[in-house]
């Protein structure tokens, strides 16, 4: 009969039968957790911080609108991303949820020199930045002196209006600088005057007058006081015009120069066909040798105007072409005198 029931309880699935015994089970314990501190970071975790400051000037009057930027590393070594700020209206500025690390402060603001400024933020801290003091900014500015040309020219036509040959012959229509500043032209009709007006000019021309009466030349005017007052009168109306036409008018009108560049060096050839040459060249304002459009057509436009007030017999077109080829003569001849001789008879003469 026991066995029997034994073996119906194992066909039911019981695992064991014991006779007056109930069998216990056995629970492996659970594994209690680490209990950890609330206020007390994790391994590996670092809490961050916060920095902040003031922006003063070095009157210790604060500096609103400054910007600051914040570069920082954390301790790992990363470069973190600059951060940007500006100094509010009391000078004051922060930057919250700063890694820990160094880390360095940069600040700019209109009118003050840049400041840099460096420190250790530690986990949890809030740093503040000793009060940064900008100082005003120097300006450095590179300053290009540049003297403007017609100053330049004035001083040098206050040295050509003293060259005299022998100390009393004026000799303003030569530059003894090779690359003299041009004339403006008020400049051109200073020199204009001031050389129709010398002393010197009214003894050459009653000079010249002189020797037209002797010679009786332009019979039409007569003899006598009367003779010698219309031949003057008409030396000096061709002065004038021609000094003016093409010594100012003109070349304030086609922007060129009027003198003679003194040249001084060379073969004594090359000086010589230098000296003529300027007759019918010139240099212009743009320091250029270009033809003399002002000397030839200052003379011909001179010559024609001289037909209003010489004698009858004289005039026509003869007298213009006469008066045009005795002034562009004359120029190449006064031309060789400088080039070869003047300047030595000029004590004032720059070189001398």
């Amino acid at each position: 009969m026991l066995a029997v029931v034994t073996l119906g309880w194992s066909l039911l699935g019981g695992t064991s039968f014991c006779s007056g015994q109930t069998p216990r089970a056995t629970t492996p314990p659970d594994p209690q957790p680490t209990a950890t501190a609330p206020d007390e970071p994790s391994q590996g975790q670092q809490i961050p911080g916060s920095i902040g400051g003031t922006v003063v000037d070095q009157s210790g009057a604060v500096v609103a609108g400054a910007r600051v930027r914040l570069t920082s590393k954390g301790q790992s070594g990363i470069q973190e991303s600059p951060s940007d700020t500006l100094s509010d209206s009391d000078g004051k500025f922060s930057f919250a949820n700063v890694a820990p690390g160094p880390f360095q402060l940069t600040i700019t603001a209109a009118g003050f020199a840049t400041q840099t400024s460096s420190g250790v933020l530690h986990a949890g801290e809030s740093y503040t930045v000793p009060a940064a003091a900008l100082a005003v900014a120097t300006a450095v500015t590179d300053v290009e002196v540049g003297v403007p040309r017609s100053e330049v020219a004035e001083e040098q036509i206050k040295i050509e209006e003293h060259q005299r040959v022998l100390g009393v012959l004026p000799n303003f229509y030569v530059s003894y600088i090779p690359d003299a500043a041009p004339l403006d032209s008020k400049q051109k009709f200073q020199l204009a005057w001031k050389s129709v007006l010398d002393p010197v000019s009214f003894v050459f021309v009653g000079g010249v007058a002189g020797v037209q009466q002797a010679q009786n030349h332009f019979p039409g005017f007569g003899q006598g006081a009367q003779g010698y007052g219309k031949r003057f009168g008409a030396d000096y109306a061709d002065t004038v015009s021609g000094t003016f036409l093409a010594g100012a008018i003109l070349p304030a009108l086609l922007k060129q120069d009027p003198r003679y560049f003194y040249k001084g060096t060379g073969s004594r050839t090359s000086r010589l066909l230098y000296a003529i040459a300027n007759a019918v060249i010139c240099k212009g304002d743009n320091g250029r040798w270009q033809t003399n459009y002002s000397n030839i057509l200052g003379s011909l436009a001179a010559g024609g105007i001289s037909n209003l007030y010489y004698p009858a017999q004289s005039r026509g077109v003869g007298l213009t072409f006469e008066n045009a080829g005795l002034s562009i003569g004359g120029s190449a001849f006064s031309n060789l005198f400088q080039e070869f001789v003047i300047k030595k008879l000029t004590p004032k003469a720059p070189g001398n």
